[in-house]
């Protein structure tokens, strides 16, 4: 009884997906949005919760690994959602994936470092596996949010339908390769110094209870699945009530969904567990470029959609600056607080672009 307590976000989520879907026009939207918000914000919560007792089980690298992909998977289906009952052309997901690189790269990895490197004043993490991540980032970002500006095959910041396949199988097969280093050939370049690459031995009963976890871990992505189509419409009305940049829908996506992986990794680095913050943060990073676009390009082609990949020329370059520090912040295998206040600062300005241009 004592946890199935702990379990209340469930009566929250699925009651409300059961309202919404009795009454889906009756609810003011502004109260309607804050409803939903908070209801998937909980949900997404202790499906970090269930992947983090699984991880503990399951060890490194694999423990972040589930977090991730769980992460990446409730962001997938958000964008989905509410792209589909959006316009014929739609740049959310290309708002949303810039604003997942802003919001990791520059808002939570400036902050983590910066907290981390006032309580610490350095901290150390493995240089080869922060390399991984970039080696794949990098490309994955300039081919899929700056390219599209200058193909010629599709007229404005689109993609041709052979170049959606090709960059589908690209993201798809540079991920599985990406996976393959960290979970079987180069685990050790995902471990911080001294941690050993076996997992811990955990207690008989948590063993016992991992499939327990496993199946609430679904029990609460359920519900975000049937609450993300529902929080489409509060958002579009919002933004237009407000007069609000298109972007903000993209960037409110994307911090609903980093809100629990950001608050692990920041608790990591308070911790001294930087490698576990960088493999968070990096990682919810490069799952979310690889599957998202894969993932909604496959939905552009199957509903006749166009999506629009191709950054303005103001993000293009705070695009590049960003992923140019970041090459140079995870340079070194040591980090401190000048690199976290670089990052804020540089968040801040995506921050002032998104409402003034």
């Amino acid at each position: 009884m004592m946890y199935l307590r702990r379990e209340w976000p469930l009566l929250l989520s699925y009651g409300t997906a059961a309202l919404f879907y009795v009454f889906p026009d009756r609810i003011w939207p502004p109260l309607a949005f804050v409803w939903l918000f908070v209801a998937i914000l909980f949900s997404a919560f202790a499906v970090v919760r269930h992947s983090e007792i699984v991880a503990s089980i399951v060890g490194e690298p694999y423990g972040t690994l589930i977090l991730t992909l769980a992460i990446t998977a409730i962001e997938v289906m958000m964008i989905g959602a509410v792209m589909l009952a959006g316009p014929p052309v739609s740049t959310l997901a290309r708002d949303t994936m810039f604003a997942v690189l802003m919001i990791v790269f520059n808002g939570m990895a400036g902050l983590t470092l910066l907290l981390g490197g006032l309580r610490y004043h350095e901290q150390t993490y493995n240089l080869q596996g922060a390399s991984a991540f970039l080696a794949v980032i990098v490309p994955l970002a300039v081919i899929g949010l700056i390219l599209p500006n200058y193909t010629e095959s599709s007229p404005g910041p689109t993609l041709s339908t052979t170049h959606e396949v090709f960059l589908i199988v690209m993201s798809l097969g540079l991920y599985a390769v990406f996976l393959a280093i960290q979970t079987l050939r180069h685990r050790h370049y995902f471990l911080g110094p001294g941690d050993s690459d076996e997992p811990a031995p955990g207690h008989p009963a948590e063993i016992l209870a991992a499939p327990w976890h496993v199946v609430l871990l679904v029990a609460h992505i359920v519900p975000i699945i049937l609450l993300s189509k529902q929080i489409a419409a509060p958002i579009d009305a919002g933004v237009r009530i407000l007069g609000a940049p298109q972007a903000v829908v993209g960037f409110l996506v994307a911090a609903l969904i980093l809100s629990p992986e950001s608050f692990a990794a920041l608790r990591a680095a308070l911790a001294n567990q930087l490698q576990r913050s960088i493999n968070l943060l990096l990682g919810s990073v490069l799952a979310s470029i690889s599957l998202t676009i894969p993932a909604v390009l496959a939905i552009g082609l199957m509903t006749d959609r166009t999506i629009v990949l191709g950054l303005s020329p103001a993000d293009s370059i705070l695009l590049a600056l960003t992923l140019a520090i970041s090459m140079l912040t995870f340079a070194s295998g040591r980090t401190n607080v000048l690199l976290g206040a670089v990052h804020l600062l540089i968040f801040l300005a995506y921050l002032m672009l998104l409402f003034e241009r």
